[in-house]
């Protein structure tokens, strides 16, 4: 059996790159581009982090260059 030891950080964060341009909802300058979790699996957004806008959503798989067999599906 494995033992892995347990985090001391009390929470995970994502780290959110900064993006050039503009939001065309609100005119903020404050995007971000990172992963989320949402129906069909795993995505790569850059969104406004004032009015949570999606400027960009494309398909991303968390593993890299291993694709599961049930993503082929």
């Amino acid at each position: 059996m494995s033992v892995y030891p347990r985090s001391s950080e009390p929470f995970l964060f994502v780290h959110k790159e900064p993006v050039q341009g503009q939001c065309p909802e609100c005119g903020s300058y404050n995007l971000r581009r990172y992963p989320v979790l949402s129906e069909g699996g795993w995505w790569l957004v850059t969104k406004c982090q004032d009015c949570l806008f999606s400027l960009e959503r494309e398909r991303w798989g968390r593993l890299g260059s291993i694709q599961l067999l049930s993503e082929t599906l």
